[in-house]
Order: structure tokens, then sequence, then C-alpha cells
């Protein structure tokens, strides 16, 4: 474990207060925070490193272009990818997942083939699809999950089919914290040559994530949900497959040669990657893993598994309360038990509506999520319109959580 408080320290926001209340931060399933690192080596790179990356010839454009490539680097080490040339920049998950849906569907798929993805997802792995489906007459299916917030594993097999050409499945789910066993998802797909794309913009941030032990064949991020800058994020792609789509965009950066008669492309990642990339998010991003790496996530795991058994044992205690996903945030099923649900607990109490909790609760300067979290198919599976969220994050503490409990306690009296 970590010294918590020496950490609270390297995040000033956390000192501040809402409403002449202490603020209490608990969207980090939406955002995190960012580290004073991240934000000097920022403001530092603007100060004395601005220039364009790629092709310079001057100084600071090669300084530049060190600390962009260096971050690339930092990444592929980050999720222990093979190759360098196996890093693509994106603006963050989003981009990534539909980058992979735009390019592999114009080059792998046809009318009446099919990607299955689960009942859980966040929009960005439902409507990214479904946009191939408007344009390409794909065919969107997918697995459907248990009353507490598990998948359906044992239909995946039935929903296999020759037409099926792709898998896109959550590593963690953002509404419900379960922890998808993505290993096994992996396995069943290559059995049938089927690649895997693995959304890990709620896993990256929490446990040590291993593109190669896991086989994914391809892995989303995004850098300001793990205590990076916005507007960054990464698509981890195993080679092979990159070099198989086309590229997503066209323009500067992605090309080799432009003649009036024919375009050739950029060598893997940067027929990708058109356009000047915010290079200076990617040295963030860079500085933000280095924190993480520092902590160490084994530290970082175990406190925040630690915070979500806690707050799963307090918010019990509520009357009236519903508590959406797994019962326990650890899996019975090992005989060293594995996490279950990650650092996310969405609820309801009673008749109230999720809106007014939030609302209220951000009056005693309790920051949380409320509505349908970008996941609508859940919620109507679910049977309901939104929740309330509450996420940590490594610098969250019992005491925030006990500030939340009674602040809820508060609000239902109201009512």
């Amino acid at each position: 474990m970590y010294d918590i408080n020496k950490v609270r320290e390297d995040f000033p926001i956390l000192g501040r207060e809402v409403y002449g209340k202490p603020l209490v931060y608990l969207d980090n399933a939406a955002t995190t925070q960012k580290p004073l690192c991240v934000l000097d080596a920022m403001r530092d790179e603007y100060l004395n490193v601005n220039a364009n990356v790629h092709r310079g010839v001057h100084y600071l454009s090669q300084q530049a272009t060190d600390l962009h490539e260096a971050a690339r680097e930092k990444v592929r080490q980050f999720v222990n990818a093979r190759k360098i040339e196996e890093i693509v920049f994106t603006r963050g998950t989003t981009e990534a997942i539909n980058l992979v849906a735009s390019t592999f569907c114009e080059s792998q798929m046809k009318e009446g083939d099919e990607v299955i993805v689960t009942e859980m997802e966040h929009h960005s792995n439902i409507v990214s699809w479904q946009l191939q489906a408007m344009k390409r007459g794909i065919i969107v299916k997918h697995i459907p999950i248990t009353d507490d917030g598990l998948l359906c594993l044992d239909q995946l097999e039935s929903l296999i089919t020759p037409q099926t050409k792709i898998i896109s499945v959550a590593h963690v789910s953002n509404v419900l914290g379960t922890v998808n066993p993505v290993e096994d998802i992996i396995k069943t797909a290559h059995a049938h040559g089927i690649p895997v794309l693995v959304d890990g913009a709620q896993s990256a941030p929490h446990f040590q994530v291993d593109v190669q032990a896991m086989d994914c064949d391809f892995f989303a991020f995004s850098g300001h949900k793990m205590y990076g800058p916005t507007g960054i994020g990464v698509l981890y792609g195993k080679e092979e497959w990159l070099e198989k789509l086309p590229p997503y965009q066209g323009g500067g950066e992605m090309i080799d040669k432009v003649t009036w008669e024919k375009t050739t492309f950029e060598r893997l990642p940067f027929k990708f990657e058109a356009g000047t990339p915010d290079y200076v998010a990617t040295h963030g991003l860079a500085k933000a893993i280095e924190y993480v790496d520092s902590i160490g996530f084994d530290a970082i795991q175990e406190h925040e598994q630690e915070l979500t058994r806690y707050a799963m044992e307090q918010l019990q205690t509520i009357p009236d309360i519903h508590i959406y996903g797994p019962s326990s945030n650890l899996s019975p099923l090992t005989s060293h038990p594995s996490p279950l649900r990650d650092a996310v607990v969405s609820f309801n109490v009673g008749e109230i509506h999720h809106l007014d909790m939030g609302t209220l609760l951000d009056r005693l300067g309790i920051a949380v999520r409320t509505g349908h979290h970008c996941a609508q198919p859940l919620m109507d599976r679910l049977g309901i319109s939104g929740t309330v969220r509450a996420s940590f994050a490594l610098y969250n503490t019992k005491e925030e959580i006990d500030t939340l409990v009674a602040g809820i306690r508060r609000v239902s009296k109201m009512f």
C-alpha cells in the first residue's frame, strides 16, 4: 500500500471546496484528475519545446518528435505490445473503436456479416458498429447478461456463425463495474478464427494490461481516464491486422507519396495518424503512465478493491438501496479470488430519481455521475432509466465513502 495523503498532495484540485464543502470526487469513470507532474510536463513542453513533430529539421521539431515517439514507446511498454508499430495514437477510446469499426468493415466484412458485442457496452462500442450496419448491411448481435450483471458466456458459441467476423467487448463495464473474462472470450473467438477488440477504457487505469498475454487483436483506452490529458487515446493492434486495414482518414502525416494518379501510404503506425497529432498530450500521457508505474498497479488495485468492497458494504446499510451488478467485488470461482467488480458502484435508492439524488449530493460537495452513462441498452435490460454512479481512483479514501453514505442518508430523509 502507499501513503494516500502524500498521493492526494499530487492532485491539488482534491483540496478545493464546492458549495463550502470539501470536494469528494467520485466521478473517476468519467474522467480522472491530473497530477502535477502531468500538468508541469505539458506546460514545460508548450513553453520550451513547442514545434510540429516529424519531418522538421530544426532543433525544436526534432526535440518534440523525440518526446512524442518516446511517449509511444512508453505506451508500448505499458500494454506490453510487441512492437512500437502496433501503437496508434487517437483522440480517445471512442475514436479508436470507430477506427477499427470503419476500416475493418470496409476491408473485411460484407452485407450480412456479423459483429458480436455485449449487452453492457458503452455506446461507443454499439453505435460505431450500428453506423456500419446502416452503411454496409452488417448485423450487430450481443451477448446477454444475467440479472446480477455477468455475461451469459454459455451463449457465445451459439451466437457465433460463419458470418461472424469480429467480436468487440468491454473489459470492464462502466456502469456495473463487471470485469469480463476477456481471455475466455478471446480463446473462444480465436478457435473460430475471429479477431477480438477489447474496450479498455475502464480497465487500463485500474489494473495491469498485457495485450500479449490477453492475446487480443485490438485494445483501446483513453488518457483522461488514467490521470492523463483529454483528447488523447491509444489503439493497440496486432501488426498483421493493422497491415490489413486501410487508412481511416486522409491528410498529412499518413502519406508516403501523393500524385494526381495515386497515393501511397506511410508505414505503421503513421498510416492511421492523419494530421498534426496532439504531441503535447502524448507527452502528458507518458507522464501519467510514469506516475501510475511509480505507485505500482498491485498497490493501486489492492487499494481500489478495498474501496470497492467497503463502499458496497456501507451502501448496503442504507434502507431501500438497490446496487446494480455483481453482488461481490471478488469472484468466488477461483482458488485465488480475482476481481469481479472494479472501482464502480451504481445504485438507486427507493423511488428517488437518480438526477435528484446526484443534484442534492452535489450540494454537499459530493461529485457522482447520474443518468444512463452512455449505456441505454443496458438500462433497458435493467428496467430503469438511469443510476447514480460512484467510481473510485487511486486517490480516493474510505472517509470519502463515509461522506457519500452520510450524504445519501441525508438526501433520503428529505424524500
